[in-house]
């Protein structure tokens, strides 16, 4: 294993390695051993959960609003004529990414890979030293431009079924697009990932999707939360999961990790064969506000989510995201609410991100006795903004769902 980079925090430091990337989190013991200097951050005890870290360990940067699909559900609002900052413009902004010591730029859009420029993006990042990845619905991703696309640690494809459901989600027809694009990735050795989004309409269909990610040997499938933003509010009340789906879902995820995961049994899924893209196995993944379907099953232990790095609403903790104005904003899907301008002190001065802070740390009930409470931090804000107040335990997850019914008298 090779460090590529540390960057010193109060409980110790972060380590990044290369090929593959990986960001691991250690103890000053082991920091030290590694040859890092805590200085000032180590005078003090270090805590059990540290509030603030010294910066984003990833950023996510929006590159364009720009894209000709129109999905019915776009948490962006992207368009066709959407906003597109210049190629310098960019390049200041990942200039400050870097200055605040992130290690990861996740580039979206809009329709990102439509960028002529996306390329040069991509080589200022690396020049920074951050390891840029890409969202994309696959549109424009031809085999030439997948080799100029090849900068990239990772590239994850939306997915969201097969032919008609695909459809019957977005609103296009986009499921070849994305097959193509997920190839083509391939053949130039760029890992692809799959992003599904759960709405009521593809959960039947995940069974499916996961058969084609295995086809088309993807390194992983991640599968999204959908959340009242941008286009998405529109139908978002007949778009969500339904309850039952929500309390069937840990029971579908175990299944897919059966058929497909990674870390099976290993008499059939050989440690050698177990990141091969030919296995058709893949590592499954669920993004931060799917944590509190998952914490109200009780045969899943807190302990575990968090040794899997499976964790709850990370912006303010990890993450920010730039959108194509420059303001910063918590997460991608906080749009419309007020944003503060890209700032050197942005990380550590955000109004919106001392907020989300301020909420994880002090949750109310029945958060704050609820054992996973430092894992799920209350769940989605999107979600609770929905419904008039972004800072209220999710109204979604089972446990609130149950707590908020009012007792037979």
């Amino acid at each position: 294993m090779r460090v590529r980079r540390v960057r010193p925090e109060r409980f110790g430091a972060f380590v990044a390695t290369e090929e593959p990337f990986a960001l691991i989190s250690v103890d000053r013991a082991l920091a030290r051993r590694l040859g890092v200097d805590g200085a000032e951050l180590w005078r003090e005890p270090s805590r059990e959960h540290e509030p603030v870290l010294r910066g984003p360990t990833e950023v996510h940067l929006a590159v364009t609003e720009r894209c000709p699909a129109a999905c019915t559900g776009c948490y962006a609002d992207a368009r066709p004529d959407g906003d597109e900052p210049a190629f310098d413009v960019l390049r200041e902004r990942l200039d400050a990414i870097a200055a605040m010591g992130a290690f990861s730029v996740a580039l979206g859009g809009g329709e990102g890979a439509l960028r002529e420029d996306l390329p040069d993006v991509i080589a200022h990042a690396r020049a920074l030293g951050l390891v840029p990845t890409l969202t994309t619905s696959g549109l424009g991703v031809t085999k030439e431009r997948a080799r100029r696309l090849s900068g990239l640690a990772q590239v994850n494809v939306s997915y969201d079924g097969p032919p008609g459901v695909y459809e019957a989600v977005r609103g296009y027809a986009g499921a070849a697009h994305a097959e193509r694009a997920i190839e083509a990735l391939r053949e130039v050795g760029v890992p692809v990932g799959m992003n599904t989004v759960l709405t009521r309409a593809s959960f039947a269909h995940l069974d499916a999707v996961a058969a084609r990610a295995s086809a088309l040997g993807v390194v992983e499938l991640q599968l999204l939360r959908f959340k009242p933003s941008g286009r998405g509010k529109l139908d978002y009340l007949a778009t969500r999961l339904t309850e039952e789906q929500v309390d069937a879902l840990p029971a579908v995820l175990r299944a897919l990790v059966a058929r497909y995961g990674l870390f099976t049994d290993p008499a059939s899924n050989p440690a050698s064969d177990a990141f091969d893209p030919g296995s058709g196995r893949f590592a499954l993944r669920v993004d931060c506000a799917m944590v509190p379907f998952l914490a109200a099953d009780p045969s899943i232990l807190a302990d575990d989510l968090a040794r899997f790095g499976v964790i709850g609403c990370e912006p303010g903790r990890s993450l920010l995201t730039i959108d194509v104005r420059g303001d910063v904003r918590p997460c991608s899907f906080w749009r419309d609410r007020p944003a503060t301008p890209l700032a050197p002190d942005t990380w550590s001065s955000d109004p919106t991100l001392e907020s989300f802070r301020d909420f994880a740390e002090s949750l109310p009930e029945p958060c704050a006795s609820c054992a996973f409470v430092r894992v799920c931090r209350g769940g989605c804000r999107i979600v609770a903004g929905a419904s008039g107040d972004p800072f209220r335990p999710d109204p979604e997850c089972p446990k609130v769902r149950a707590f908020m019914k009012p007792t037979a008298q």
